[in-house]
């Protein structure tokens, strides 16, 4: 969809094995990437999976395991482009959740909280951390770019623990756009429902089915989303196309947000 502007890029994604994550690496591919270092934490022949479409489409697969809520495990994800001399891009996109009503303030612990912010916040942050040097020895401007969600930004979602922790990381997003231009751009991307095995993991089947359904009927642009759908966005952010774009929290949910009227300050 975006043409070349990867070219010959390094690029670096996180929770890569399945769902938008193996979405972006195969979109980073098509559009030129050379390697893509493909992260995942648990399932090896999904992640293989994804490097045989990566190398379908011309790039560089480089498999590695690792669980970004571990320092060491985000420094070793790293050492996997240092042959390459550089990471153009690195996308953030390991996320975990917790499936709990809103209202029920009983079924989620403040384990919960820490889990989750341990993976979808503090996960990324120690990625950019590992991964600094080598954006910053990038040919242009470095790219980071983080998987948030409509969560963060609106209250809703599959829990208050992940809301929160979404709404934790489009903040430290800008936080991290100031501390580190000139030489890394970072954004992030805010997906809706997106149509993948989460939902289904989370809430059975019938629940998966009726969220989807939903989504088709609700968002303005009637749509449920799918992984190629968010990818293309996420993979502008790193793009050159995207070269003078950074702070930015891009919302990608077929319109979803202007449902909430809290948005109208944004």
């Amino acid at each position: 969809m975006g043409g070349r502007d990867c070219e010959d890029f390094v690029v670096v994604v996180t929770g890569a094995s399945t769902g938008l994550g193996r979405a972006i690496a195969v979109e980073t591919a098509q559009r030129g990437a050379r390697v893509v270092v493909i992260n995942y934490a648990h399932n090896a022949d999904e992640a293989n999976e994804t490097a045989r479409l990566v190398e379908a489409e011309g790039g560089q697969a480089v498999v590695v395991q690792g669980d970004v809520a571990r320092d060491e495990d985000c420094r070793k994800i790293a050492a996997a482009a240092q042959a390459f001399g550089r990471i153009d891009a690195l996308f953030n996109n390991a996320g975990v959740t917790r499936f709990a009503r809103h209202a029920d303030l009983d079924a989620v612990s403040g384990q919960d909280f820490l889990d989750l912010y341990a993976v979808n916040v503090v996960g990324a942050y120690q990625m950019v951390r590992s991964c600094r040097a080598l954006l910053e020895a990038a040919p242009q401007a470095g790219a980071v770019v983080n998987t948030a969600s409509i969560a963060g930004v609106t209250g809703i979602g599959s829990s208050i623990p992940y809301a929160a922790s979404k709404g934790a990381l489009t903040t430290m997003t800008l936080s991290l756009a100031r501390a580190l231009a000139p030489k890394i751009r970072v954004n992030a991307v805010c997906p809706g429902f997106i149509d993948t095995p989460w939902f289904g993991k989370g809430l059975g089947v019938s629940g998966a089915d009726r969220v989807r359904a939903n989504a088709a009927t609700s968002t303005p642009l009637k749509a449920a989303s799918t992984p190629e759908d968010i990818a293309a966005s996420t993979v502008f952010l790193a793009s050159r196309a995207s070269r003078h774009v950074t702070g930015e929290i891009l919302l990608v949910d077929a319109g979803a947000h202007l449902g909430y009227a809290a948005l109208t300050a944004r």
